[in-house]
Order: C-alpha cells, then sequence, then structure tokens
C-alpha cells in the first residue's frame, strides 16, 4: 500500500493537450498522456474539452456526434479506465441533441471499471467578440440544463466546463464537493487575462480542490488555446501546472488540508444567501 492511500490522500491529474482534427492522432496521444499519470500514481484522471477533436471548421463536431451509450469516442474513454483502472473524466465529447444541426458538448465520467458514473452537458456557451478574433458556440451547440455532481472513493466531485468557469452560481448549486473539475479550451486572449484568477476564486470560494486540464498550445488551423493546465488546493494554493504543450499536471487531494481549510475558516457555514 503506497502512502498516499495510507494518510488518505488521493492522487488526481490533469492532462494537457493540443488536439487536432484527427480523432486517431488526437486518441493516440492522450492513452500515451493518461498511462503516464497512472503510472504516477493518478487514480482519477481527467481529459481537457475538446480532447478528441479540435478543428478549425466548427461543423466537424457535429458529424462525430455519438449517440447515448455508443460511438468510438465513448468506447475509448471506457476502455481506456479499465485499462488503467482510474477514474476517468473524459474532458468533452459531441453528443446527440434534439437538433440535427448541432450537438451537446458532453463531459463523461467512467469508473476504474469503464462503467460510465456521470454526464455533464456543458450549460454555458462561450461567446467573444474582439477584432478579427470571434467565437460562437451557440452555433454548433445545444446548453445543457442540469447541474451534475458525482460521488468518488474520496468525496463528492462537481462538474464543469471551460465557460462555466465565469458563473460562481453554478458551484453553488453544486452543494459542498470536494473537488471540481473543469476541462477547458481556452482561447489564449481570454486566458491570459482570467484563467488562473477564476479558478484560484473557484477554489477559495468553494473550499474545494479545483483539477483543470486544459487545451494548450498552437492548433491546426492557427488556433491557439492557453493552456496553463493546473490544479489547485482549497486555500487557492496552486499544485502544480504546465504552461503549454501536451503532458501530465497531478497532485494529491489530502483530506486533512481539506478539514484543515474548512474548519480554521468555516465560510460554507457561513452562508446566508442560498
Amino acid at each position: 500500500m503506497s502512502e498516499k492511500q495510507i494518510d488518505g490522500r488521493f492522487r488526481v491529474a490533469a492532462i494537457q493537450t493540443v488536439s487536432g482534427p484527427d480523432p486517431t492522432e488526437n486518441m493516440h496521444t492522450v492513452a500515451g498522456l493518461v498511462e503516464d499519470a497512472a503510472r504516477q500514481g493518478a487514480r482519477l484522471v481527467a481529459l481537457p474539452e475538446y480532447f478528441g477533436l479540435l478543428s478549425p471548421d466548427e461543423t466537424t463536431k457535429v458529424g462525430l456526434r455519438e449517440a447515448e451509450g455508443g460511438g468510438p469516442l465513448q468506447a475509448f474513454l471506457s476502455g481506456l479506465a479499465r485499462r488503467h483502472q482510474v477514474w476517468l473524466v473524459g474532458g468533452t465529447i459531441p453528443m446527440v441533441c434534439p437538433d440535427p444541426g448541432k450537438v451537446f458538448n458532453s463531459c463523461l465520467v467512467y469508473d476504474e471499471a469503464g462503467e460510465r458514473v456521470a454526464r455533464y452537458d456543458k450549460i454555458h456557451l462561450f461567446g467573444f467578440q474582439k477584432g478579427e478574433e470571434r467565437y460562437d458556440e451557440a452555433q454548433t451547440i445545444v446548453p445543457g440544463g442540469e447541474v451534475v455532481s458525482f460521488e468518488a472513493p474520496f468525496g463528492r466531485v462537481g462538474l464543469s466546463v471551460c465557460y462555466d468557469l465565469r458563473f460562481p452560481e453554478l458551484y453553488r448549486a453544486m452543494g459542498r464537493v470536494e473537488l471540481i473539475v473543469v476541462p477547458a479550451a481556452f482561447t489564449y486572449t481570454t486566458g491570459s487575462a482570467h484563467w488562473e484568477i477564476l479558478l484560484r476564486a473557484r477554489a477559495i470560494e468553494n473550499q474545494a480542490y479545483v483539477l483543470a486540464p486544459a487545451q494548450g498550445g498552437r492548433h491546426p488551423g492557427g488556433r491557439r488555446t492557453y493552456g496553463d493546465s493546473m490544479i489547485v488546493d482549497p486555500w487557492g494554493e496552486v499544485l502544480d501546472r504546465r504552461a503549454e504543450g501536451p503532458g501530465v499536471v497531478i497532485a494529491d487531494i489530502d483530506p486533512a488540508r481539506l478539514a484543515s481549510v474548512r474548519n480554521n475558516l468555516p465560510a460554507l457555514d457561513h452562508r446566508r444567501i442560498k
């Protein structure tokens, strides 16, 4: 038994990628990084938003959408979790929605046996325009409507995706969670201004660990994502991070640290507006 198991710590990892338009190539990269994380002792691994496909043509993901319970990306995630016996938060993949020309941007979670235990459809859709830089996710994505959390071996985990990070009411609606996961593909413009600030704020105000796997680098077609995948503790301290390029960010969730922060400053118990 490892030291982290003896003292109750639970190792988690964030995978950073620079995904392109070829799902097969992206999955090959992710498989190697998850294997690396598992070799380092990670028991929960989270992938970034759009890990399987990030294309200059936003409509490409509509053609790759998968139905509930089947498809190559879902099979890949399930098999990866089972092979390495890790809890796997599968970034996001395009899923069938009622509009045939759009998708849900869905975060799927699998346990150590490869069984799916949670699904969260991204609620807040990114829209941004500054000069020639323009994004409008609503053109190809339908928003979800349900706040989702699930029970992991170390406690409760709340799910969110990228632009959700700007909406603190979502995290309050999760209730008391021990870990918040934020798969993302922040633009370089918005990420350099706000990414770290928002992640640390969500950790501090919810007194929870934050696990933030991101896309990070220059993608085929010219898009640049910010990266800086990181793990933040409930006091807002950054435990590990990676600026750009594919790689693994890893740290331990420490129940003693979590309890200390919450006991010393019981802000969650002091709430008056709910």
